[in-house]
């Protein structure tokens, strides 16, 4: 009777014991989350102020949004190096670093020049922490759990972005950009104390040969021994593939797939034209008829808030109802609200709209915003993190997260100049138009993954399966 309550208080502790490095984990990967969407959402707030003191052509805004975006496609390449060389967690920290930097420099630029520059060193930095925490999180998580963890990340993603929105509210009524963009260095030290004292992902040190660390750390992870040693055999099977990463790209066709897919995903999440929204929702807003700056920053936040709160949708959706369902049905909100944004838009542009039509226009932009925290958002980031081979996961991650980050740029840099050109109508219906298209591609090319580990994907993948049955 001693000998099974001993055995039983053992296996709760041991449970303990795990589920506390789990969420020491999660914490640490949703604060690099936090930096990623404080420094989506800060700019917007802050761009009007720079624009008026400096006098920035569409042009010029253009670049100071695209900068870091710039930036963060080339920090995605620089973490793949990173991750694979000095692993997850060390490059988790050169992020953060990096991040202070950066927010430091934009606060105290003398003029554009120099904070294009410094936006470059925190999109880098965003760069390698939006690589880096999501392949973190998919190599630590239990696979029951990985697609709630990931929308996790994305959820903090959220909360950053509402925070900047916040923080630039606040400061909004003193016209203080520079603070706006100096205080978000903040949770990055957090950040870097939390990190510091985690363990490195199992798989990665797996990957160098270091199997009894590698050990260690699963039974940090897991309250039985059994499943551990499981987790472990299954990792030293992935390990047996001879090539890795631009080899075995150049010469096996099914990782050429994957990546072809994560590349496919992260695509089709810029060109929803969300970050359309995010990075211009003052300039959106003022289109729709809202002149006043408390209008637009109050629109601002209020989007801010759409965006957090939906993101609890997918975490709610992403482990039970799955993927690809949640991905079909935001993308459809999203098509039918950015056309009605569009209509709003040539009613307004024609100049004979009534009162409620401004009103209608903001709230269909919400609707859109809801229809990609509730799918694109945090989903693309899921699926990229777990369709990719162990052996060139640092690979197909790189290039997944590089297309986010150019698209991105892509989006930011043309938005002005499309308004300009075509109109805000034919704007927002075009994004509506890619946005019904994306459907049609999520039905042809998406798996299901949920309740699927990361090595049975593989193995799926490898035996030649349609990418959309790969999580069957």
């Amino acid at each position: 009777m001693t000998e099974g309550i001993m055995d039983n208080k053992m296996e709760t502790d041991a449970q303990k014991r795990a589920s506390w490095v789990r969420k020491c984990i999660y914490f640490a990967a949703g604060m690099a989350g936090l930096l990623f969407g404080l420094d989506q959402g800060v700019i917007s707030g802050a761009l009007p102020f720079i624009s008026q003191e400096w006098g920035l052509s569409s042009q010029e805004q253009e670049w100071v949004v695209s900068s870091m975006l710039v930036g963060a496609a080339t920090g995605a390449i620089i973490a793949s190096f990173l991750a694979r060389g000095i692993g997850r967690k060390k490059s988790l920290i050169i992020g953060a670093s990096l991040f202070i930097v950066g927010c430091i420099g934009s606060g105290m630029a003398a003029n554009a020049s120099m904070l294009i520059g410094f936006r470059l060193i925190l999109g880098l930095s965003v760069g390698i922490a939006s690589y880096t925490a999501p392949l973190y999180l998919a190599e630590m998580s239990d696979k029951d759990a990985r697609g709630k963890v990931i929308s996790g990340y994305q959820l903090m993603v959220t909360v950053g972005i509402l925070a900047a929105f916040l923080s630039d509210t606040a400061f909004s009524y003193t016209g203080d950009w520079r603070m706006m963009l100096t205080v978000i260095a903040i949770p990055a030290i957090i950040l870097i104390l939390t990190v510091s004292r985690l363990p490195d992902s199992p798989r990665w040190l797996a990957t160098k040969g270091r199997f009894a660390e590698a050990s260690k750390v699963l039974n940090s992870l897991h309250a039985s021994a059994k499943v551990a040693e499981e987790e472990l055999a299954d990792i030293k099977d992935a390990l047996k593939v001879k090539q890795a990463g631009w080899h075995l790209f150049k010469t096996n066709k099914n990782v050429r797939r994957a990546v072809f897919l994560g590349v496919l995903l992260q695509a089709m999440q810029q060109f929803t034209g969300f970050n359309v929204i995010m990075y211009y929702s003052p300039k959106i807003l003022s289109l729709a008829g809202f002149s006043s700056t408390e209008d637009q920053m109050i629109g601002t936040v209020l989007n801010g808030i759409v965006f957090t709160l939906s993101t609890f949708i997918a975490i709610g959706m992403v482990d039970k109802s799955g993927r690809k369902p949640a991905l079909k049905i935001g993308f459809g909100v999203m098509a039918l609200s950015m056309a009605a944004v569009g209509v709003c838009m040539s009613m307004l542009e024609s100049g004979t709209a009534p009162a409620w039509v401004s009103y209608f226009a903001a709230v269909m932009t919400m609707v859109s915003i809801a229809g990609f925290g509730m799918s694109a958002g945090p989903i693309v980031w899921v699926l990229c993190s777990e369709i990719q081979p162990l052996k060139s996961r640092e690979f197909g991650i790189a290039c997944s997260t590089m297309t986010n980050w150019i698209t991105c740029a892509i989006v930011g840099a043309t938005f002005l100049s499309l308004v300009d050109t075509l109109g805000s109508a034919h704007t927002f219906w075009l994004y509506a138009f890619l946005n019904g298209f994306f459907i049609v591609l999520t039905m042809a090319f998406v798996p299901e993954t949920k309740n699927v580990t990361l090595e049975q994907i593989e193995k799926n993948l490898m035996s030649g399966k349609k990418l959309r049955d790969i999580g069957c």
